[in-house]
C-alpha cells in the first residue's frame, strides 16, 4: 500500500508536544491527546469513556474488557510525566451507567491517589444522571482566559475566552490516491475561538473535520501542525 505523508509548516520537526498561544494563554498540545496549562500545571483530557465496552457488553456485543485500564494507565504515564497539580476532565469519562462495574467504580474512587492530582470532572452528555461518588459533576467554568465545556458553547459569564471542550472526537481523514489514513486531531475553530480535544480513551470514534479548523495531528507518539488549508479544503471536497 502507498505510504500517505504527513505534509507540516516549513521546517518543524515531528514532536510529542506542540506549543500554542492564545492572547495570554500559552497551551501545549501534546501527543497523548492532552493539553498542559503551564501557568496552573493543569491537565487536560476529554472523553474518556470508560466502561464502554461492557455497555456494548449488555447490549450483545461481545468486546474486551482490557480498554479501561489501558486507557488510565496512559493517563497514569501522562500525570507521571507532567506532575499535574490538577487534571481536569472535560466530560465523557464514563461511558453509561451499564458500564459502571464495581472494578470500575473502585477505579474512579482512587483516581486521584494514582494521579497524585486533584481531578475536576466537568459533567458530559454520557456522565448526566450517573454519581461517581468522590467525583462529583461540575458545570462549565471557567479557567483564566479558558472556557471549559464538554459540548462546544460560548462563555456564559458575558467575557470573552477560549472555548475548550471535547465532545466533538475532532478527526482528520489524509487522502493520496485510493489510501484514506483517518487521524485524531486537536481541531481550532478561529472564528468560534474554539479548541476542540481528541478523544482521550481507547474505545471511542471520531468526526472528520474540515478545512474549517486549523488542526494539529496526532500520530504514532507524535503531534504534528497541518496548516495547508488549500489542501485541505481539496481532500474534502474529493471526500464529498
Amino acid at each position: 500500500m502507498t505510504s500517505i505523508n504527513v505534509k507540516q509548516s516549513g521546517d518543524q520537526p515531528n514532536s510529542t508536544h506542540c506549543r500554542w498561544q492564545w492572547r495570554d494563554e500559552e497551551l501545549v498540545l501534546l501527543a497523548e491527546k492532552a493539553i498542559w496549562r503551564p501557568v496552573s500545571q493543569e491537565l487536560f483530557v476529554a472523553d474518556l469513556h470508560l466502561g464502554k465496552a461492557e455497555v456494548f457488553q449488555a447490549c450483545g456485543i461481545p468486546l474486551p474488557s482490557d480498554d479501561d485500564r489501558a486507557t488510565l494507565l496512559r493517563l497514569e504515564t501522562l500525570c507521571e510525566r507532567w506532575r499535574p497539580k490538577r487534571v481536569v476532565i472535560l466530560g465523557d469519562l464514563i461511558h453509561g451507567r451499564l458500564g459502571l462495574t464495581d472494578r470500575l467504580r473502585a477505579d474512579l474512587r482512587n483516581l486521584h491517589r494514582r494521579l497524585h492530582a486533584e481531578v475536576m470532572l466537568i459533567g458530559g452528555n454520557h456522565d448526566r444522571g450517573v454519581q461517581l461518588g468522590t467525583l462529583p459533576q461540575h458545570p462549565a467554568c471557567r479557567v483564566g482566559g479558558l472556557w471549559l465545556s464538554h459540548e462546544p458553547e460560548q462563555p456564559i459569564d458575558g467575557r470573552d475566552g477560549l472555548n475548550l471542550c471535547g465532545h466533538i472526537h475532532p478527526t482528520t481523514t489524509l487522502r493520496q490516491g485510493p489510501d484514506r489514513l483517518r487521524l485524531p486531531c486537536f481541531a481550532f475553530d478561529n472564528v468560534e475561538q474554539r479548541m476542540l480535544m481528541p478523544a482521550f480513551g481507547e474505545l471511542t470514534g471520531g468526526h472528520d473535520c474540515r478545512h474549517r479548523y486549523r488542526k494539529w495531528l496526532v500520530a504514532e507518539g507524535t503531534i504534528v501542525p497541518w496548516f495547508d488549508s488549500a489542501h485541505s479544503s481539496r481532500a474534502s471536497e474529493v471526500g464529498r
